[in-house]
């Protein structure tokens, strides 16, 4: 979609397969590309000169969350793995909202990786106000047997012990005001029977969530989550053979979300507009009604 397109579009527009020749691990491969940003969305400097780490920054969700917070008025760091033309781009389209870009490649799993973000953020910078823990990986299994030792290690160490080795470097430098925002899903709510190593991990999240709000409270640091529904990010054709017009048909808005639509929930959550509410998840996810 170009730049002038209208969000309406999004929902109407032809989707078409991804790539023949593989599957995509990067969006700059993605057919069609995620949409990160648009002209409807209006910035008011919430974030007016706030710095903020986001795991999993390069594409998708992250990508668009960068973005969003760079209108607001923020500063980033952005960590990714192994995709450079998505991290580049990220930061080129950071750096035209006239915000400044730290990208840092590494293994959230790590745990030392995760102490040298936060340190080379706050060098950089001079201060650390946002984290947002985001990355995350799943493979489609239907047999749970098939699941192996290494690859459920994986997954947690990705999706959930990173939350952990984040927050605990990130917080001797959040100050009263701060904010940390954690990336769910709506599968920790409704379970999937394709991903139940992926969905264990977001149900975690939640939990992880809501015992962190009540720790650091005292401390005026507010933790919230987002739970999205089905959203176009590399995640999803990289697993799978799933195109965008499949994916997300079963919601009731009988579409898969796209993640600008997803970013707002995290300026938000980031932003002081959201002051009274900590130990909560946004449920951004085409109208499913979940418990929880």
């Amino acid at each position: 979609m170009k730049k002038g397109s209208s969000r309406s579009a999004i929902a109407q527009r032809t989707p078409r397969r991804h790539r023949k020749s593989g599957q995509p691990d990067a969006e700059a491969m993605m057919q069609p590309k995620p949409q990160a940003s648009g002209p409807a969305y209006r910035p008011s400097g919430k974030l007016s000169n706030r710095v903020a780490i986001i795991t999993g920054g390069d594409s998708g969700i992250g990508r668009a969350v960068a973005i969003a917070f760079a209108k607001e008025g923020a500063d980033v760091a952005i960590v990714y793995l192994h995709s450079h033309e998505d991290a580049a781009e990220t930061r080129r389209l950071v750096e035209q909202e006239g915000r400044r870009c730290l990208v840092l490649r590494g293994d959230v799993g790590n745990e030392n990786f995760c102490r040298k973000t936060v340190a080379d953020t706050v060098r950089h910078f001079g201060r650390l106000d946002i984290l947002i823990n985001n990355a995350a990986e799943h493979q489609p299994e239907k047999n749970p047997e098939r699941i192996s030792r290494p690859r459920l290690e994986r997954v947690f160490r990705t999706n959930i012990f990173s939350y952990f080795y984040m927050t605990a470097a990130a917080l001797p430098r959040l100050k009263k005001g701060a904010a940390i925002i954690n990336t769910t899903s709506v599968t920790a709510y409704r379970g999937s029977p394709y991903l139940i190593d992926y969905s264990s991990t977001k149900g975690a999240i939640v939990s992880f969530t809501r015992s962190l709000s009540k720790n650091v409270v005292g401390k005026g640091i507010r933790v919230n989550g987002v739970a999205p529904g089905p959203v176009w990010t590399p995640l999803i054709p990289s697993s799978s053979k799933t195109t965008l017009k499949e994916f997300g048909a079963d919601t009731p808005m009988q579409r898969a979300g796209q993640p600008e639509e997803i970013a707002p929930c995290f300026v938000f959550l980031a932003s002081s507009d959201s002051s009274y509410m900590t130990g909560q998840v946004l449920h951004p996810n085409g109208g499913e009604i979940v418990n929880g």
